[in-house]
């Protein structure tokens, strides 16, 4: 019997260090919650190069940017690895980060790929970009669907991911032309855009019709109505998304993110531009949330936010809202970049740099305060 009470008593020894020991797991693991650190919001600009600028030049450009509370540059130097690693140490040097800016798809004056004419999408009126430009006369668009046009992206991708200190490949134009515009552009056309047209129907080119035929077994030209071919619109969207997703490992090989600017939330992008950004390999993105081109007011900056977040939930990509600054007062600004905060972004960017007005630079300083 005394044996029995000493089994008993040793049992409940053990179960009490048990539970102490899980008491204190759970103490230890809210403590690790309590002790997190979130990330601080991030402030970003796009500016192009220019090579009339001198290093003095860009080194007030890049003071003034950081004395009013821009965190990161989106610098696009047309690709050029050279120019980059140059701006990259003067920006550097005044603690900003920096961003390789690219045009991915849409190549205008490639002198590479102008040596190729059978690298270019087509529509479906066929016209091709090589040589007949949809809109304006830089949209000279590589197809995905080319080998060759796209190892040629992945080539200026790799260029630019191997500059010291840049922190990312920043992806644009990477999708296909507008098949619809933004509704606040349509009048600068003169174009009304109730259905998908032949003219900005993109891509009919030979290595993409054929690439398709291959995978489903059907010449999409033969089609009738190709809008409700949803293999033919899947087959567009995973076409950049292989584009973006060899990007994505080429970036990371070489010890960099992958950005991208993209149309507003996902399921827009899909609609206008064949872009279904929330499927893709990339670390952060920033929608291009440009309200006055559709006609909308200030408050959208807050609802597409909130759809882009939504959209991306469970995945460890980060949304940045793009802010478009010429015809914003001050408030607005000041409005739109709590919207963002408040509908989940990490951060805004704006565009461009050199457009910041000193009424919205003290704006964007005072909230980077707040």
């Amino acid at each position: 019997m005394n044996m029995i009470k000493g089994i008993y008593l040793v049992i409940i020894l053990i179960l009490i260090g048990c539970q102490a020991e899980e008491k204190k797991e759970t103490i230890t693991q809210k403590e690790g919650v309590l002790e997190m650190k979130t990330e601080p919001f991030k402030y970003w600009t796009w500016i192009t190069a220019n090579q009339e600028k001198t290093d003095e030049e860009y080194t007030t450009e890049f003071k003034k940017y950081k004395n009013n509370g821009i965190d990161a540059v989106l610098i696009n130097t047309f690709a050029d690895p050279k120019i980059l690693e140059k701006l990259t140490q003067l920006a550097v040097r005044e603690e900003l980060e920096v961003h390789a800016w690219m045009f991915t798809m849409n190549r205008p004056d490639d002198k590479i790929a102008l040596q190729h004419p059978d690298w270019y999408m087509v529509s479906r009126s066929g016209k091709s970009c090589f040589d007949d430009r949809p809109y304006v006369d830089y949209y000279q668009w590589l197809s995905p669907s080319h080998p060759e046009a796209r190892q040629h992206v992945w080539d200026l991708v790799e260029g630019l991911a191997k500059v010291k200190d840049v922190a990312s490949v920043h992806l644009d134009y990477i999708r296909y032309p507008d098949v619809y515009l933004p509704v606040g552009l349509l009048p600068k056309y003169n174009l009304v855009q109730n259905e998908e047209l032949p003219d900005f129907d993109f891509d009919y080119s030979k290595a993409s019709v054929e690439k398709f035929e291959r995978l489903y077994g059907k010449d999409i030209r033969q089609s009738e109505v190709p809008a409700i071919d949803i293999e033919w619109k899947q087959f567009r969207l995973n076409e950049i998304k292989a584009v973006v997703d060899g990007a994505y490992e080429i970036a990371h090989k070489h010890g960099k993110k992958l950005t991208a600017a993209v149309f507003p939330y996902p399921e827009m992008a899909d609609h206008m531009v064949r872009q279904r950004w929330d499927k893709w390999n990339v670390d952060e993105v920033l929608p291009m949330i440009y309200y006055n081109f559709y006609n909308e007011t200030v408050d959208w900056v807050g609802f597409a936010t909130r759809q882009g977040v939504a959209d991306l939930k469970g995945k460890n990509t980060k949304l940045h809202t793009g802010i478009y600054l010429p015809p914003m007062s001050a408030k607005d600004v000041s409005v739109a970049i709590e919207l963002a905060k408040n509908n989940g972004a990490s951060g805004v960017s704006f565009f461009d740099g050199e457009a910041i007005t000193d009424e919205q630079f003290a704006v964007i300083k005072s909230s980077k305060n707040n």
